[in-house]
């Protein structure tokens, strides 16, 4: 049995902030942002928090796929920025969703963190052990960034993106995951063991404020070395799973890609020789959401018709860890 995406769902905050607003408060411009990252604006968390997220955009999954709460068997929250950690987010949004048959639990990979969850789905469907699973990808960035490190805060954004799986008669998708540990201090976020979100201020943005002493509460990041592994692992990945599944790369009808930077994705496309037609973009407007981004943007393109039935599709993933991994299926 394999799983199949039934239904997709996303919720993104209702605060909006540009490259402009951005630019009067670091050192930066519009121009700048564009060039290097592809961001023009985010949506960053005001009233809205990686909980509240993730329910509605499970919610909509849910309806999207005809799914009533009570038929998922087990849900799975990817992230690593929720308010709460004890009981963990996944029971959470089981709360409020009345979801009382699924067993519940979170899932940190970062930016890898939906395309690990959907693996893990897919392992657990092809057990036998469930047959419908809920995933979430959740991410309230905007408090884990310094909004004074022109290097990180051009970056992010806050959104959640969900998907439901189905058991369905079929071979499971072909994937890769991989990892590599000894690189991971290019990507980092230290825990302030306060047990404290930041404070609110109530600046132009509404932004969180830095406490006092929280430069290891903050992602830290080296630009170069990250960009630099995304472009040579992703196109390895994507070439190993293809081989693995005997798929060739011009099959593909689209490549979905973590959405971290328009560069990244337009170089995997150039290593790849595949058509930046099929590496579809939403950066522009979310940032990069984490584990997010790519429920957000499979939900976009579920909506709109871009994605249809029988359709073979690419889902990519890469992030702190370092990790990164791809799966080949059907749509």
């Amino acid at each position: 049995m394999k799983g199949k995406i039934c239904g997709t769902g996303s919720c993104v905050p209702e605060q909006v902030l540009d490259n402009e607003e951005l630019s009067r408060m670091v050192d930066t411009s519009d121009a700048w942002i564009r060039e290097r990252t592809g961001v023009v604006r985010r949506h960053i968390v005001r009233e809205e928090t990686t909980v509240s997220m993730a329910v509605s955009a499970a919610r909509r999954a849910l309806e999207n796929g005809n799914v009533s709460a009570e038929e998922v068997e087990l849900l799975i929250v990817c992230t690593f920025t929720s308010e709460v950690l004890l009981p963990c987010a996944a029971c959470e949004v089981q709360k409020r969703l009345g979801a009382v048959n699924a067993a519940c639990f979170d899932l940190n990979a970062a930016c890898t963190g939906f395309m690990f969850a959907y693996n893990t789905a897919q392992a657990y469907i092809a057990s036998g052990l469930c047959r419908t699973i809920l995933l979430i990808g959740s991410e309230s960035l905007s408090h884990m960034v310094d909004w004074e490190d022109r290097g990180t805060c051009i970056l992010f954004g806050d959104g959640a993106g969900a998907a439901v799986l189905r058991s369905a008669p079929g071979e499971p998708p072909v994937s890769v995951m991989h990892s590599d540990g000894a690189a991971g201090g290019a990507l980092t976020l230290q825990s302030l063991h306060s047990g404290e979100l930041p404070q609110r201020c109530h600046g132009t943005a509404d932004l969180p404020e830095k406490p006092a002493g929280a430069q290891n509460g903050y992602i830290q990041m080296n630009g170069r070395e990250v960009f630099q592994f995304a472009v040579k692992k992703v196109p390895e990945a994507i070439q190993e799973v293809l081989t693995l599944g005997g798929t060739e790369c011009g099959q593909i009808d689209y490549f979905i890609l973590h959405q971290a930077n328009k560069r990244i994705v337009e170089s995997v496309a150039k290593r790849l020789h595949a058509d930046a037609g099929k590496f579809p973009l939403n950066l522009q407007e979310y940032g990069n959401t984490s584990s997010a981004s790519i429920p957000i943007l499979l939900d976009e393109m579920h909506r709109d018709g871009r994605l249809r039935r029988g359709q073979t599709i690419v889902l990519a993933g890469f992030g702190a860890g370092l990790s990164w991994g791809a799966s080949v299926l059907e749509w």
